[in-house]
């Protein structure tokens, strides 16, 4: 149980690693979705096609969007590319690397379900069942009153009636599926070399911009988790004084005998302390972001901790003023 929370933690923490994460399910789930789908070709040349193509490429498209809202920075591109200006700039770069790392992510299920229908056959055996040329293959079922189209779309249909005792189903079945299988090898081939060839291309570009950008994406993600855990913290601060303040007001009879709690070491409002200020502070944080620049509070920092070291010297010179019998030095006669 710690291990899982704290792998639950990690996940938490980590934008990227939650995406990843994401990713992979939504790979998992596109797969296991083919897996227990229900084939059924309907054998017939007009809707062969329709219903081949249909099942290869409507549910890649229905994952891509399910991955485009599932994954946060679209929230995140979308908010930085709306948001006031402000006292800060907006950065196109920030905008295009998270928009690829969107469109990447969104875009694994959908090539991972393309490829498993590829490699399995069915979809191509059915769609193009129609499209076979009838003089490569001999022993073709010559019925009465059928032409060769409405034949060739009951190929995968292999319980239909016309092609009992009769082995061209198969070999129709078998040339369309080496083509399928080699148009998803084509594919997959293709994707891998395609990712070798740009990772190791990486490194010929700039570097340092590269991870400017991915340092001001990680930025943005963890000032937006910060700012809505910094404002949980001052509205739970401000709902228990609230209360505090209702129940002190209240006659000394109905308050007899409650202890409240009133410690005041760590205060979480910052001055805010009316429903006012509290929705001025949200207003300007959405029309304005505060600027990158952080200096005011380590100076702040800086003589808070120069003057604690002048007090503490100013004691220690202090207690060395006096000798160990307990009287100074300037007292004896």
């Amino acid at each position: 149980m710690e291990r899982f929370r704290m792998v639950f933690q990690f996940f938490q923490s980590n934008t990227e690693s939650v995406a990843n994460g994401i990713c992979a399910m939504l790979t998992l789930a596109s797969v296991k979705m083919y897996t227990i789908f229900d084939f059924n070709c309907p054998c017939l040349p007009k809707y062969n096609v329709l219903y081949g193509m249909g099942v290869m490429f409507i549910p890649p498209v229905v994952l891509f969007f399910v991955g485009i809202i599932v994954n946060k920075h679209s929230v995140m591109m979308l908010e930085e590319w709306t948001r006031p200006t402000g006292k800060r700039k907006k950065n196109p770069a920030i905008i295009k690397f998270m928009f690829t790392n969107l469109i990447q992510r969104a875009m694994v299920a959908p090539v991972v379900w393309i490829l498993v229908t590829l490699l399995d056959g069915k979809c191509f055996i059915c769609a193009f069942s129609v499209s076979v040329d009838p003089s490569r293959f001999n022993g073709l079922p010559n019925v009465t009153g059928l032409d060769i189209t409405r034949v060739l779309a009951k190929v995968p249909c292999k319980e239909d009636i016309i092609f009992q005792n009769n082995t061209s189903r198969k070999a129709v079945s078998r040339y369309l599926r080496c083509w399928s299988q080699a148009l998803g090898w084509s594919i997959l081939l293709f994707l891998i070399i395609l990712a070798v060839v740009a990772r190791c291309l990486k490194p010929c570009f700039n570097h340092a911009a590269f991870l400017q950008t991915r340092y001001w994406s990680n930025y943005a993600d963890l000032e937006q988790k910060l700012f809505d855990e910094t404002c949980s913290t001052h509205a739970r601060e401000f709902a228990r004084k609230c209360v505090i303040q209702f129940f002190e007001s209240m006659h000394e009879e109905m308050c007899q005998g409650m202890i409240l709690p009133l410690d005041e070491e760590d205060d979480h409002l910052h001055g805010i302390t009316s429903r006012k200020q509290v929705n001025e502070l949200l207003q300007a944080w959405y029309r304005s972001k505060p600027d990158l620049d952080v200096t005011k509070i380590a100076q702040r920092q800086y003589r808070r901790a120069r003057v604690r070291v002048t007090w503490e010297g100013d004691q220690n010179k202090g207690r060395q003023a006096f000798k160990p019998n307990g009287h100074s030095p300037h007292t004896d006669v």
